[in-house]
């Protein structure tokens, strides 16, 4: 595939999925939350990472039922989502907006990551996963929605109210100032995109269409994930960038990019929370269910699964575990403070963790 084929697929894909994020899947999980009276930080770890973790998913299932693939791609697929989730997401999210995070909910996520990573690490030892194993972590997250349906019912938490104050849909009535010959230019090339946005029914204005536009949404954020994914490998390849990189940043990164729009569009809202929520609550997601589903109906249709990198992914699952007490140990030394700062130093740490994979020193 040509350099500016690669590119332009790209760059259409990355605008579809934040076109779809930042307006109508984000007003419908707002409805869909004020509906269930889950507060931001519970609709953030839930229906927020559920939906934007589906790519994790989706690659996990290929990864182990397609011909020619491998287990280990679906497992190193996931441990790569997960870093740069709660370094990159989080960094983004912080840079994005400053806000002062309610410790509580931080607490509540950070300790079901931990022990999922904790089972993780304990199943992976002997490379393999067993049916039991895959059925402890599915009931493992059973056990987490649990809980925060007693956390949406018994605990309260400060909304922030800035929320509406910026709309996710530009007003078409609102004058604006004369356009540059390069933003004309920019609104030409996508206006097939918004037009088709647009013509998505809105779930605050028209409830009965918030479930169908969710789901639309979703199908529309895994198709051009799959796309942004496949042609930015196809530009590494053309590049000759190393496969390692391109595991480490194009499939790990691409499959988090959903996560990257929608947790700086609630940060910038001001719902940061909700955003640090996400990103943790992704992960969790991804450990115990993008993981462990696709490991259930394996072990239900063909036995243990094996043959999943040993010790190379017991390395990569430390490295999780070390991520999480750094990003949870310095929140907390910040009082939960968040800023451009923070976001930087934790973008910064994921590209010195991609160099030293480069270079080999992390296995």
């Amino acid at each position: 595939m040509p350099i500016w084929q690669s590119i332009s697929i790209a760059a259409v894909a990355f605008y579809v999925m934040s076109k779809v994020v930042e307006g109508p899947f984000l007003e419908a999980l707002d409805v869909l939350a004020k509906r269930m009276r889950l507060p931001s930080s519970v609709a953030g770890a839930t229906l927020l990472a559920f939906g934007t973790s589906a790519p994790e998913l989706s690659t996990a299932i290929v990864a182990l039922f397609a011909d020619g693939m491998h287990a280990s791609t679906g497992v190193g697929s996931i441990v790569g989502s997960a870093i740069f989730q709660i370094l990159v997401v989080v960094g983004f999210a912080a840079a994005v907006q400053a806000s002062t995070l309610d410790w509580r909910p931080v607490l509540r996520d950070s300790v079901f990551y931990a022990l999922s990573i904790v089972l993780l690490i304990g199943f992976v030892q002997d490379d393999r996963l067993t049916l039991v194993e895959a059925a402890v972590l599915v009931g493992t997250y059973v056990v987490y929605l649990l809980v925060m349906w007693s956390w949406a019912r018994n605990v309260t938490e400060a909304e922030p109210n800035n929320v509406d104050q910026a709309p996710l849909r530009p007003d078409p009535r609102v004058s604006e100032r004369p356009q540059s010959i390069g933003r004309r230019l920019v609104g030409a090339a996508t206006w097939p995109v918004d037009r088709l946005v647009g013509l998505l029914p809105d779930a605050k204005t028209k409830p009965a269409w918030t479930l169908p536009v969710f789901a639309l949404s979703l199908a529309v954020i895994g198709l051009a994930c799959y796309w942004l994914v496949f042609a930015a490998e196809a530009l590494a390849h053309a590049l000759a960038v190393p496969p390692a990189i391109i595991a480490l940043t194009i499939l790990a990164g691409g499959s988090s990019v959903p996560e990257l729009i929608s947790s700086a569009t609630v940060s910038r809202q001001g719902r940061g929370d909700m955003a640090i929520a996400n990103a943790i609550g992704s992960n969790i997601f991804d450990v115990l269910v993008s993981l462990g589903l696709p490991v259930l109906l394996y072990c239900l249709l063909y036995g243990d699964l094996e043959g999943l990198g040993g010790a190379t992914v017991v390395s990569s699952t430390l490295l999780l575990f070390a991520t999480l007490i750094m990003v949870v140990g310095l929140l907390a030394a910040q009082r939960f403070r968040v800023g451009r700062p923070f976001g930087v130093f934790l973008v910064v740490v994921y590209a010195g963790y991609v160099v030293a994979a480069y270079l080999g020193w992390i296995g």
